[in-house]
């Protein structure tokens, strides 16, 4: 019982070691230009537009998915974790990426052009959503009750991007 208590510690105190560092970041140079990668691996061919994604996301409905991969600008990402960043879709709209299964995280700092692949999605959220959300948030009452349509969401789950150097 003693050997088994000692050999425990000993397995805890090498776990407990490590450090931490993005999962599956790797130093990868495509076509001269240098990349970080994160998730799955990918390349940078047959990416679809910005323009083109935008086109689809249009006719979307919320069941609806498109798979491929875009080139896009990092407008910001999640502060805590980098377990999510939004990219600019132009127009005023902004893509909400997302990572599979919570399978790598970007850097905390990440900005400039990035390459995601997978899923593009549209999401809605209902009034009674939104009213609570801003209830949450804590929003006037006359902000609230001006809440009178569903939002429309651009989302988009990544299982693999390139982050430019």
């Amino acid at each position: 019982m003693k050997n088994n208590i000692i050999l425990a510690l000993i397995v805890i105190s090498f776990t407990s070691c490590k450090q931490s560092t993005f999962p599956d970041q790797s130093l990868l140079t495509i076509d001269s230009i240098d990349y970080h990668g994160f998730g799955a691996n990918i390349d940078t061919q047959s990416l679809m537009t910005m323009s083109d994604l935008a086109n689809a996301y249009a006719v979307m409905s919320p069941m609806d998915t498109v798979y491929g991969k875009v080139r896009g600008e990092i407008k910001e990402v999640c502060s805590k974790k980098g377990c999510w960043m939004t990219l600019d879709m132009g127009s005023g709209n902004n893509i909400m990426v997302r990572f599979k299964d919570y399978g790598f995280f970007m850097p905390l700092d990440a900005e400039g052009s990035v390459i995601v692949r997978g899923k593009a999605y549209v999401s809605e959220t209902s009034i009674d959503d939104l009213k609570h959300y801003a209830e949450d948030a804590g929003a006037s009452e006359q902000a609230i009750e001006a809440i009178v349509s569903p939002e429309k969401t651009y989302s988009f789950e990544a299982d693999g991007a390139l982050l430019v150097i």
